[in-house]
């Protein structure tokens, strides 16, 4: 299993890929906001991990292995997002959440929470009470 770090960086990377067709190191540095060089470390990394294959100069490639893990990062990652918006939580606060919390949880958690999503997503009468609740409890304070 990736590591926290080794995570953000199959994230990004398998972002950059799906948008771009490509991810160069200083693609990635500047996605991440970290220097080339703590790139190329981490890029070496994930190739001895067999999450992508990387030829010096030439670029990178995500193995099948990496490509499935960074589907279910980016997957994680858009779907706390969905929740943080469900819950009430403000846009602008939403990123930096996600990102404190996103390590930290289960794959059973995320099932649930996605659960949880879906459930408010099939009836959007639901969010409609879930609002007037949250409504109401502001008032009180």
């Amino acid at each position: 299993m990736p590591t926290p770090s080794m995570e953000d960086y199959l994230e990004r990377i398998y972002l950059l890929i799906d948008e771009k067709g490509y991810a160069r190191v200083s693609d990635i540095a500047d996605a991440l906001e970290v220097h080339p060089s703590s790139v190329t470390k981490m890029v070496q990394k994930l190739d001895a991990n067999e999450y992508l294959v990387y030829e010096k100069y030439r670029g990178l490639m995500l193995t099948s292995k990496g490509k499935k893990i960074g589907k279910r990062l980016v997957y994680r990652h858009e779907l706390l997002e969905e929740f943080m918006r469900i819950i009430g939580v403000d846009d602008a606060r939403i990123y930096v959440d996600v990102e404190g919390i996103e390590h930290h949880l289960s794959w059973e958690a995320i099932d649930r929470i996605g659960d949880l999503v879906q459930y408010f997503e099939e009836d959007t009468s639901r969010l409609d009470q879930l609002r007037n609740v949250q409504k109401d409890n502001e008032n009180k304070d």
